[in-house]
């Protein structure tokens, strides 16, 4: 896990001094080295930065940048079936120095061009620029494990893991973007690959940008979209075949993610999904596989629970007590660390359970995805319910704007009766495909008088953006709302940073792309069948922990904040 960065400036005035600062900064991305490539051009100066956690090849041929022929790459992240890949690229003629997956990914894209991509499994962001077009191109996973922002105006393009790199940048200017302002205040974090600043993107999920530094010019290339996984045909066996096949993926995820030149470990919270990662984990191990939980004895707390089933599981577990100290003593981080803000108090259990395992790991395993992939959430229960029902009213459009023109007359002392009339106005007025999103953007928004008070012009809220076309049950944009919107945006973020202030490498098994194309294939109630949620991972993690241990109230990854704050 590394920290990358770059720059093509037309105006030369930047250098390697700045790529020193990007790669300062960065430095609790990558503590094992740094480096750097600078070259001037007839165009402009092009500068990579990177600092290295050293995973895979602890040897200095892992360095980075990393240079073949025309080619100079920065990389984040991990190719896990690297190996194979290099095996094929050697029966086109090409040779190693290293046994690195960084020189995989550079002789891949030298064979194949950006087709290379359709070929890894990991997680990653990455830089390659080619001297010879002057074309800088940069990647980004499936769904964006990996961070990756970057800037362009009219003199220069600016790229890095996180938004210091921009800050720290002398032609740099911020400048804040009221719509992903509102956006931020009404849902805790900014949708669309938009970021808290003008003209600053993150990388889109799944997807090249490649910037032309002869032109100024910039392009995105989709590689890989998960929406368009449910317009394919659904999987067509059996319950118990879908559950057999999930574990094997699972398994195979699992197995692929543990790869690696440094201790590894989990994060055990004690919930069906890190109980599924540990357990496949486990089960075929002599070794004691070193599991991580935090607890809060004062809140709520799941760390007894994680411990019952580290015992019965019989891996090598360590537990640590939060107290309200630990969060204090973290907060003042916060704003520095998360510099693309999003509202989650869990970040803090994060950073300290990634602390915990820094201790003993270098890399450790998340279940992140198991809601999103299975149906795991409330929601996935009461949308379909609510949806069905709506439909089924008649004349909406007559009852809609009926409501439209009903609610303002509730403004000042009745304003919960404003905003909730207005809430049912919407969502009859809205067309059947967008009801679910028009759900989400009702739940949990800020009030809209508050927001009117905050904003000295009318504001506009961004809402999740449609990728697909057609979908074959139109329920099925709750999966893609929560993947390519919460878990993106909000989860994946959370995680990054909180384990990256540790110098730890976190790797998602559940996020692995095949077994999310086939989870997207299967049945909505094969997920979810209106009483129980995550029905195949339930299904296996029964077979290795009693339903005694694993049958109870689900909780969220949280901390007693509002205790504290009294």
């Amino acid at each position: 896990m590394c920290g990358i960065s770059g720059f093509f400036d037309r105006t030369q005035q930047l250098d390697q001094s700045q790529l020193e600062k990007y790669n300062k900064i960065l430095a609790h991305r990558g503590p094992d080295g740094n480096g750097m490539f600078f070259k001037k051009t007839e165009n402009g100066n092009i500068g990579l930065g990177h600092t290295r956690l050293s995973i895979l090849d602890l040897s200095d041929l892992g360095k980075q940048p990393m240079y073949f022929k025309n080619l100079s790459i920065v990389l984040n992240g991990e190719i896990y079936n690297y190996k194979n890949i290099q095996k094929e690229l050697e029966t086109l003629g090409y040779s190693f120095n290293s046994s690195s997956d960084t020189e995989v990914v550079l002789k891949s894209f030298h064979a194949w061009g950006m087709d290379c991509v359709k070929k890894f499994v990991g997680m990653f962001s990455f830089g390659i620029f080619d001297s010879q077009k002057e074309l800088l191109s940069l990647c980004r996973d499936r769904l964006g494990v990996k961070p990756l922002y970057w800037y362009q105006d009219e003199n220069q393009f600016i790229f890095g893991s996180e938004l210091k790199v921009l800050f720290s940048t002398k032609t740099f200017s911020a400048k804040v973007d009221p719509t992903s302002l509102a956006t931020f205040i009404n849902y805790g974090y900014s949708t669309n690959n938009s970021t808290m600043l003008q003209n600053v993107k993150k990388g889109a999920i799944g997807s090249w940008t490649v910037y032309n530094c002869s032109t100024n010019s910039l392009k995105v290339y989709p590689y890989w979209n998960y929406g368009d996984l449910f317009e394919k045909e659904r999987f067509k066996g059996t319950f118990d075949e879908a559950v057999n096949e999930t574990e094997r993926l699972a398994q195979e995820a699992c197995e692929l993610r543990m790869i690696s030149d440094v201790p590894v470990g989990v994060f055990l919270s004690g919930g069906f999904d890190s109980t599924l990662v540990t357990a496949l984990l486990q089960k075929d191990r002599t070794e004691k596989l070193k599991t991580f939980t935090i607890g809060f004895s004062d809140g709520v707390d799941e760390s007894k629970d994680a411990a019952k089933i580290a015992a019965h599981l019989g891996t090598d577990h360590t537990s640590y007590d939060c107290k309200q100290k630990d969060a204090k003593d973290l907060i003042p981080e916060l704003a520095y660390l998360y510099d693309d803000p999003i509202a989650d108090i869990s970040c803090i259990p994060t950073m300290l359970v990634s602390k915990l395992a820094r201790k003993e790991v270098t890399v450790a395993l998340s279940a992140e995805g198991g809601d999103e992939l299975f149906g795991g959430y409330g929601g996935f229960k009461s949308a379909p319910n609510l949806v069905k029902k709506i439909n089924q009213i008649p004349f909406k459009q007559f009852i809609g704007e009926s409501a439209k023109t009903l609610a303002p007359m509730f403004k000042g002392r009745h304003n919960h009766l404003e905003k909730k009339i207005e809430g049912v106005s919407n969502m009859l007025l809205t067309e059947n495909r967008n009801r679910i999103y028009e759900m989400h953007s009702q739940q949990g928004g800020f009030p809209k008088d508050l927001m009117s008070n905050l904003f000295s012009q009318p504001f506009k809220i961004q809402h999740h953006q449609h990728t697909t076309k057609e979908l074959i049950d139109p329920l099925d944009d709750l999966y893609i709302l929560g993947v390519e919107d919460t878990l993106a945006n909000l989860l994946l973020v959370k995680i990054d940073r909180g384990a990256m202030r540790f110098s730890l490498e976190g790797r998602e098994p559940l996020l692995d792309h095949n077994l999310m194309e086939f989870a997207a294939s299967l049945p909505y109630h094969f997920k979810h069948n209106g009483v129980e949620s995550k029905r195949p991972i339930r299904e296996i993690v029964y077979k290795y922990v009693p339903k005694k241990i694993m049958d109870r109230p689900k909780v969220g990854f949280d901390l007693p904040i509002y205790k504290w704050l009294k």
